[in-house]
């Protein structure tokens, strides 16, 4: 027998009452075998019985459970998921090597994983792999040949079914016992749609027993024949939600008129219900709106409880539901929130969290994201390769690196060990490194901390390549000892918890069925540790909130709440796209009887009905992701659709649950502002007290006291260098120091033999610097093209300059004092070129911007201050001696970028005085006036970044505000 619940009810209450109701007899009760769907159902029905009076509780299990219970021991054993799929790797590794064209050895696991789905898939529908061969395949030959190489590594596993296929091996076995002897006692299978062909066997065979009966949930009562026959046809509509109902009766000859009610029980909302079957109609007979809308009758009872929240952004929605959740919570009203969203559940947890409700997840998280699960992964990332600095500090920061004793000492030697990495280490640290950075502090501990890390280091490295199965284990020790720390003694705290265990016995699955046969690369290990990993979650055994459960769309079914919130509602998300078939088209997997698409379509669509009939219900969804406009769930879509198309009656009752959402949405925005969001700062422009006012500038930064003041304040006040990054990186300062060194030597080699004075010399210099300098080979390449596509260039302008001065003194540190203020600038100049007459000219190398002369009047003094020091006799030759002073004639920028440029200023009498009193001016304002250091006062471009950008808050003030001038402290 066949009986339905209408969608909302309480599936597990009344499943209880229905039972109750038919064996009152406590004896008959506990001979009845009841199956459900999922394991929250099973808990919350066997909660259901002990709520109730005393009594015995019937044989409860899961559908997935018909095994030896039943059948005996006949059945041969699952094969491992593990071991199925590395079986798949070695076979799929095996024409690889035949035919390396088929497939990039980097998708082995992804192609074994993708595979053994599609091999549980056929044994779960009962397709075998001869059956694949027989297909039609006339307009997709080309691509079915090279995926029937694949496809045929099925037959390999015909005796040797995995969990899937053992299911369908019981159910069919089952069905053939039954056949020639019915059992004695009733069969309940409940809570399922039958939506996997193993499944919908099994409530076909118990369908057909004397004692047999199938409680659909969510059956729509509501829908006419002439819509449910609808949904077949030679194109079914697999994407509704009463589908999988409507082929199981057609299976077994009957109509939905067969369906009897489990219970007298009724719907919480039928108005509702009939609302939303009408708008789920399939898209042939959605032309029945037009006739069947008015029919409906009032809408307002149909939608006063329901809310709809359209939310501005993803962080929007996930506020505005905290809010609601946690009001459900104060108010003690159950609520379920339901999405197939698991960022918007990290997000919203993360929000509840903030007001210490931890909500009953039944997601939990994701296995690789947990603890354990992020440290062998960042673990087996590094193997085969020497770690570079960033990848050991994240390595040594994870809270589970050193956990075992001793935390404290480990983490201020890591923090020791970055400083130094950062200033002065290799960006790919050797034994030599760690050795050199403890004996320069050494400090107790520190020798057996250096020996455990450089332990840890020499084996990812060493693990490059080798057996799996040796590779697994080589894993797991350099994990344990990552965790362990220097003392062996110590309790492993890796494994200690549920996501360390699951972590453990994943690798260990690994190992045990790696064998010795099977030679892998590092890369290749990783890919197969993380792909172990993947699809597995762990739920923390910590107290949760009672009334605020996460359940995920399955658990739709389970209903039990007061309030019910539907979430993450776009195209996409709920419903979510199909996950792309490397292997067979949709009518290749129609014509083979394997799962279709629209299947899961049809799913979540039943989900969807059976969670919106709840008493209260709100829906919710985000306007915009991240990057994007989203599109609107398809029901949600339909349903505002048939709402706005139903005249005054239907807009009206639409705009009361849009207003209702808006309530939550604007409560949102006042506590983003209000209570999340620190008030916007001024644009800063600090006031020093004179005693902290620095002594001392570089030529460079009078520049920066003219662009950009704040950030002279930033590092000549306040002290503050950028640390310099871990892994150093090739930018425009490193380009501009290995040209300033190349033109340096090569000015140097050819200033007594001008006939070196060759584009030859100057590439054969660049190249031996550049090998010396400059650790990144394209770099290299690219930087020595670029010198010698400069070469010729180069030599013509230096043999304009010789004419004109012989290159006297190269790199010449330079002094210049200032009385008011009394300041000292220093600076370098890159060449001092001396004439015959006496006269000096100085020359700096720009290998980008080269400034123009009104910049070099406003805002670039650089080259006026090395001329003032040359003047004043204030520079100085490598040798320490002082350079006699000497008269500027000329001085300009020799500019080396990808266009190159020579524009020489020729000084005329009073123009360096005129400049004096110009600097002079700029630093009396700033040095002796108390004059605010502004941010970004005038810069070159307004999207130019500053180093100290961060710390003036730029970006919560724009660039037309005023700068606000405040005293501070030293």
């Amino acid at each position: 027998m066949i009986h339905g619940l209408p969608p909302g009810v309480d599936f597990p209450a009344e499943l209880v009452a229905g039972l109750r109701a038919r064996w009152p007899d406590p004896v008959e009760l506990a001979r009845v075998r009841v199956y459900l769907n999922s394991a929250r159902m099973l808990t919350r029905v066997r909660e259901a019985f002990l709520d109730g009076p005393p009594g015995l509780l019937p044989h409860l299990g899961l559908v997935t459970d018909i095994s030896a219970e039943l059948i005996g021991s006949d059945l041969p054993d699952a094969v491992p998921a593990v071991k199925r799929r590395l079986d798949l790797a070695r076979l799929i590794s095996e024409l690889l090597d035949l035919q390396p064209d088929m497939a990039p050895r980097s998708a082995l696991y992804d192609l074994s994983d993708s595979l053994a789905r599609l091999i549980s898939e056929m044994s779960g529908e009962g397709v075998s792999p001869d059956s694949l061969r027989a297909l039609d395949v006339t307009d997709a030959s080309g691509h079915w040949q090279r995926s029937l190489k694949f496809v045929d590594i099925a037959r390999h596993f015909a005796d040797a079914p995995d969990a899937e296929g053992c299911q369908r091996l019981a159910v069919e076995a089952l069905v053939a016992r039954w056949a020639k002897a019915p059992p004695t006692t009733p069969f309940v299978i409940a809570g399922s749609t039958g939506s996997r062909g193993t499944t919908f066997r099994l409530m076909q065979a118990v369908a057909g027993l004397q004692q047999g009966h199938i409680v659909l949930p969510g059956f729509d009562v509501t829908m006419g024949a002439d819509i449910w026959r609808a949904l077949g046809g030679p194109n079914p509509a697999e994407d509704h939600p009463q589908y999988r109902f409507f082929h199981l009766l057609d299976s077994l000859s009957q109509t939905p008129a067969a369906v009897l009610p489990w219970t007298d029980a009724p719907a919480p909302a039928p108005d509702r219900n009939a609302l939303i079957s009408l708008s789920l109609r399939p898209a042939p007979v959605t032309d029945g709106w037009l006739r069947d809308g008015p029919k409906l009758g009032p809408l307002g009872p149909a939608t006063e409880d329901i809310t709809l929240i359209e939310a501005a952004s993803e962080r929007d929605e996930a506020l505005a539901l905290a809010l609601l959740l946690r009001d459900a919570a104060e108010h003690e009203k159950k609520t379920a929130l339901i999405t197939p969203d698991r960022t918007l559940v990290r997000r919203l947890s993360a929000i509840l969290d903030t007001w210490g409700i931890r909500p009953d997840d039944s997601g939990g998280e994701p296995l690789p994201q947990t603890a354990p699960g992020r440290l062998v992964r960042q673990a087996s990332g590094l193997m085969g390769r020497r770690p570079a600095s960033e990848d050991i500090i994240a390595l040594l920061k994870h809270p589970l690196a050193h956990a075992g004793s001793g935390r404290g000492d480990h983490l201020r030697h890591t923090r020791d060990l970055e400083l130094f990495l950062r200033t002065e280490g290799n960006p790919y640290p050797h034994q030599s490194d760690l050795i050199r950075w403890h004996t320069k502090a050494p400090s107790d501990g520190r020798e057996i901390w250096v020996d455990w890390l450089w332990g840890i280091l020499s084996a990812l490295e060493a693990a490059a390549h080798g057996p799996l199965a040796n590779m697994a284990q080589a894993h797991l020790t350099l994990a344990q000892h990552l965790s362990q720390g220097a003392d062996p003694e110590v309790d492993l705290p890796l494994w200690r918890d549920d996501a360390g265990a699951a972590v453990l016995a994943a690798l260990d699955d690994l190992r045990l069925y790696a064998g010795d046969e099977m030679q892998v690369s590092a890369t290749e290990y990783h890919a197969l540790a993380a792909g172990v990993l993947s699809g597995k979650e762990v739920t923390e055994s910590l107290a949760r909130h009672p009334g605020v459960l996460i359940w995920g769309t399955l658990e739709a079914r389970v209903q039990g709440a007061d309030l019910v919130i539907l979430a993450g509602l776009n195209d996409g998300i709920w419903p979510p796209q199909p996950d792309p078939d490397p292997w067979l088209s949709r009518q290749m997997r129609r014509d083979a009887g394997l799962l279709m698409p629209d299947r899961q379509i049809g799913l979540s669509a039943h989900d969807f009905q059976q969670a919106i009939g709840a008493p209260e219900v709100v829906i919710s969804r985000a306007l915009r992701s991240s990057d994007a406009e989203t599109v609107t769930s398809r029901w949600v879509n339909r349903l505002t659709n048939l709402l706005g198309g139903l005249g005054n009656q239907g807009e009206s009752a639409l705009g009361a649950m849009r207003s209702r959402g808006q309530r939550w949405q604007e409560m949102a925005r006042v506590y983003a502002t209000r209570y999340r969001q620190a008030d916007p700062a001024d644009r800063p422009a600090p006031v020093p007290p004179q005693d902290a006012l620095p002594s001392r500038l570089s030529a460079t930064e009078i520049k920066t006291l003219k662009r950009d003041p704040y950030a002279v304040y930033a590092r000549r006040v306040l002290r503050l260098d950028p640390l310099p990054p871990l892994r150093p990186e090739p930018d425009a300062a490193d380009r501009g120091t290995v040209l300033h060194r190349i033109m340096e030597l090569f000015v140097a080699a050819t200033r007594d033999d001008p006939t070196d004075m060759r584009a030859e010399v100057l590439n054969r210099i660049a190249r031996e610097v550049l090998d010396q300098e400059v650790p990144w080979q394209t770099e290299r390449m690219f930087w020595t093209a670029h010198v010698s596509r400069i070469a010729g260039w180069v030599v013509e302008t230096e043999t304009t300059l010789r004419a004109q001065g012989r290159p006297a003194h190269l790199e010449a540190s330079g002094r210049l004092l200032f009385d008011d203020p009394q300041l000292e600038i220093r600076g370098k100049a890159d060449r001092l070129d001396l004439a015959g007459d006496g006269t000096v000219s100085v020359y700096d190398y720009k290998t980008g911007h080269v400034p123009s002369k009104k910049e070099q009047d406003h805002y670039d003094r650089q080259l006026a201050l090395m001329a003032l020091m040359a003047e004043d006799g204030g520079f100085q030759d490598k040798t320490g001696a002082a350079i006699a002073p000497a008269m500027v004639a000329r001085m300009g920028y020799i500019g080396l970028g990808s266009t190159p440029k020579f524009d020489p200023i020729a000084l005329q009498s009073g123009q360096l005085a005129k400049g004096w009193a110009e600097i002079s001016k700029l630093l009396q304002a700033y040095f002796r006036e108390g004059h605010g250091f502004a941010s970004r006062a005038a810069l070159f471009r307004e999207g130019d970044v500053g180093t100290y950008d961060h710390l003036a808050r730029f970006g919560e003030w724009p660039m037309s505000a005023a700068p606000v001038a405040r005293q501070v402290g030293r």
